[in-house]
Parts: C-alpha cells; structure tokens; sequence
C-alpha cells in the first residue's frame, strides 16, 4: 500500500476561488492563521487588490483574476501555482452565484449560469488540482455545497441543482482519489450572514430563521473554521462527508 506524504500545515499551499469578498475571503483568512501560502481567485481584479491590501499578508498571500468556469483559463491558474511555489495542497471550490427564479421562470442562460459557475468550475479546478496532488500522494479538496443542495429550496432549482452535483462530485473523487492520499470533502452552509443575504427582506429574514434552530444566522468564520479543519491534517482521516454548519437545520 502506498504512503502518503504528510505535510506540515504551515508548509501548504492552497488555492480559494470566489476569494475577494464574503466566506472565500473569511476562507482565506482562516488559511492564512494556519500558515499556509493562499492563492486567492476571484472574477474582478480589483475586488482581489482590495482584499489583498484588507489581510496585508503578500509574503503569504497572491490573488490571480479568472473566470473560473473557463476551463483554459481557470487550469492555468491551478497549474501556475503548483509550479510557482513546487507543490499544491488544498483546493476550496468556494466560487458560487445565484439567478433565483421558479422553475417555470428560469432562462436556459440563468441555468446555464449558474451551473457553470458552481459546478463545472469545481470540475475544472479538481480535475487540475487531483493531478498534482496525486503525485504528491497528498492533498485536500473542499467544495462548497449548500442546504438548498440537499433538501432542495422553492426558487432555487438551478443553484440546488448546482450544489447537488457538488455533493456527487465530492463523494466520486473521494472514492477515486483516496488510494493517491488525496482527500474530498464538502461543506453545506446554511443561511450566512453574506451580502447575498442582506439584502432580503424582512420576511424573508423572519422564514428563515423558523427554520434555524440556534435562531442565529450563521457567520463566514463558521464556515472557514470548518474548511480550515478539511483543510488541515486533523482530518486526514476524512473523506467523501459532507458537514452541514447550519445551525441544525438538516439533522
């Protein structure tokens, strides 16, 4: 049986998409505490700028601009990287939109959209990062799922779909992956307190929250603790799972 290759935490380096604002940057960060080296990618180069100047770590800390449901574009990141710093050891598929309609009501291109952006660019990131990491016979990756990606949510069938298939494609690379010591994990978000969420109204706050049973919504830093442990060698004896951090909404 082949060895994995254990390596400190403090001598990763990982790759965060949808960095620049919100739960990736609180992912970034989160990393960064654990010593790690972090490329943070994200669409806009100046949202990027302004993160990096927010955790003023450049030693640790380089963000590349990408769209990451390009496949050329987004394989050359992960490439790139591995051959800056000579190994890459964590991939957090965090990236994600949402183009909420009823089913009825949503357009080929909002599904198109969105799926691209969640799921394929997840696809296009793992299938470079597993590459790397194989040879190394270690590695993590963490993809974001959701709730909405296990029970489903009205006005959300395209997003759900999305994370749905994150939840499948995270439990296939497990199974794939893991005789090379590389690892798949996802974690499941509840309602989070994000932009996209400030800016629902006051009802749509109130239904929620009949739905958390803490009756708080959830923080970014819930969130990056978790991928931080995924991340890190504490879990090194987990793969395929998925851990929801919703307050206890699915139990």
């Amino acid at each position: 049986m082949a060895k994995t290759k254990s390596v400190p935490d403090n001598e990763k380096v990982a790759i965060v998409t949808g960095a620049a604002r919100g739960i990736g940057l609180a992912i970034a960060e989160e990393l960064l505490s654990k010593g790690m080296t972090v490329v943070a990618v994200d669409l806009k180069e100046d949202a990027l700028t302004e993160a990096a100047n927010k955790l003023g770590n450049p030693e640790k800390f380089s963000t590349a601009a990408c769209d990451v449901s390009d496949s050329e574009g987004f394989t050359a990141v992960v490439d790139d990287t591995a051959e800056k710093f000579g190994r890459l050891d964590v991939l957090v598929n965090n990236a994600g939109i949402t183009r909420d309609n009823l089913v009825m009501l949503i357009s080929d291109e909002d599904w198109d959209l969105v799926l691209n952006v969640n799921l394929k660019s997840a696809f296009i990131g793992s299938r470079a990062a597993a590459k790397v990491m194989m040879r190394q016979r270690c590695g993590s990756i963490v993809n974001m799922a959701s709730y909405s990606g296990i029970e489903g949510n009205p006005g959300q069938a395209n997003y759900a779909a999305s994370k749905a298939g994150m939840i499948g494609l995270t439990k296939t690379m497990a199974k794939e992956l893991a005789k090379r010591g590389v690892r798949s994990n996802a974690i499941a978000p509840g309602f989070i307190q994000t932009d996209m969420t400030d800016i629902l109204g006051d009802a749509a706050k109130e239904m929620a929250m009949v739905q958390i049973p803490m009756k708080k919504l959830g923080q970014p830093s819930d969130i990056a603790k978790a991928v931080g442990f995924l991340a890190s060698n504490d879990s090194g004896y987990i793969t395929g799972q998925v851990l929801s951090v919703d307050g206890g909404m699915h139990t």
